[in-house]
């Protein structure tokens, strides 16, 4: 196993536009080289910076009037960052921007953005504390293109979470106790209308003062493509939503616990919507089973390692739940880019790049609101 850098922390506070000109300038390196990966591709399918601009256009204007604040934190970021706020909506619309591109050109699809996430209810662990956690499945590049990012806000809860550099949101945990992480998922619903980038929904969700208001935002924002998104809340309670573009479908939790991989699981859903994204994720079948029933075997005494070792499961490698480096078709590498596991009642949250090559792990820290601990012991059951 080797040693990897860890993804930096960022940490940014005050207006929209001055945390985010703090967060440009922190991590312009890391958002220059984030811009260029996508842009690469961008030009690769044939298009070039007028053609970033235009995808770009298609969201901004929804983007100003859903969430102003931050569309003016984007400013901040590409002025911190020396780049054009084009090419930081680039990175916070990537998924979306790059499956216009590839939809225009007639270029089909060969590197969905994976993941296999996690959360187990306080009931079933050892501390008493409900633990939360994915492994993101991308280009391995982004081991070098990602951070992590805290933000103080006058404006609400602090927040923590793992992104791309230059992005708003990916996984991560508020200072009310409420987490997310989101995984891949594909239907025949998908890019019919234009919808709010999946970046900023989970941001959205992360600023939420209460688990109600976080679900509302996850379950009824227009989207432009599919997404699955659990939600968790350190008072011990999760749901799964199961996101078609305009509708979302909840899955609660089994046993204690929610696993997620890129497969639609719901019978609703099932019933009303066509899976079209198992021709690429096909492993998603086992993924998700094999982490568990991992996780079964440990019930009422899992801890934050065993959802490591689970995520690390290495069965049918390359195409397994902890993925080593892999050459695609088309020729991208993709791999487990980050495992990220947090406990929000504790304010802790774990990441390390390319686990499966690296076990190292860094803490990153987030001090809570004072009612939450208070509430995560209430909530508690009696053992």
């Amino acid at each position: 196993m080797s040693t990897m850098q860890p993804f930096p922390l960022v940490d940014v506070g005050g207006t929209p536009i001055e945390r985010g000109r703090a967060y440009g300038e922190q991590a312009r390196k890391r958002i220059g080289a984030s811009v260029a990966l996508y842009a690469a591709q961008l030009d690769r399918f044939g298009f070039g910076q007028k053609d970033i601009e235009r995808f770009g256009g298609i969201f901004l204007p929804r983007l100003k009037q859903w969430a102003p604040d931050l569309v003016e934190e984007m400013e901040g970021i590409a002025s911190g960052a020396n780049v054009g706020l084009f090419s930081i909506l680039l990175v916070n619309a990537r998924t979306e921007i790059l499956q216009l591109a590839k939809r225009e050109k007639g270029i089909s699809d060969d590197e969905p953005d994976g993941c296999t996430g996690a959360v187990i209810l306080p009931e079933a662990t050892r501390a008493g504390r409900l633990i939360h956690g994915q492994n993101w499945d991308w280009r391995a590049e982004c081991a070098e293109t990602s951070i992590v990012l805290r933000v103080r806000r006058s404006d609400g809860p602090d927040l923590l979470t793992f992104t791309e550099a230059g992005g708003l949101a990916r996984s991560g945990f508020n200072a009310a106790g409420i987490g997310i992480t989101a995984n891949y998922l594909e239907s025949d619903r998908d890019y019919r209308d234009i919808g709010i980038p999946l970046p900023f929904i989970r941001r959205r969700a992360l600023e939420a003062r209460h688990f109600a208001h976080a679900i509302k935002v996850v379950a009824t924002t227009p989207k432009s493509c599919s997404n699955n998104m659990i939600l968790s809340t350190a008072e011990g309670f999760a749901v799964d939503f199961e996101c078609a573009p305009d509708e979302a479908f909840p899955i609660y939790p089994d046993k204690e616990m929610i696993v997620h991989a890129n497969h639609w699981q719901s019978p609703v859903a099932l019933s009303k919507l066509r899976e079209t994204g198992l021709g690429d994720v096909p492993d998603s079948l086992y993924r998700d089973y094999r982490v568990r029933r991992h996780l079964a075997a440990r019930h009422g005494d899992i801890t934050v390692d065993d959802l490591k070792q689970a995520l690390f499961d290495d069965f049918a490698a390359p195409l397994s739940v902890c993925r080593p480096a892999n050459r695609k078709e088309g020729g991208n590498l993709s791999a487990t880019v980050a495992m990220i596991i947090f406990e929000p009642a504790s304010g802790i949250m774990k990441v390390a790049p390319l686990p499966a090559e690296n076990r190292d792990f860094t803490r990153y820290e987030l001090t809570m609101d004072e009612t939450v601990v208070g509430n995560a012991e209430k909530a508690l059951p009696a053992r």
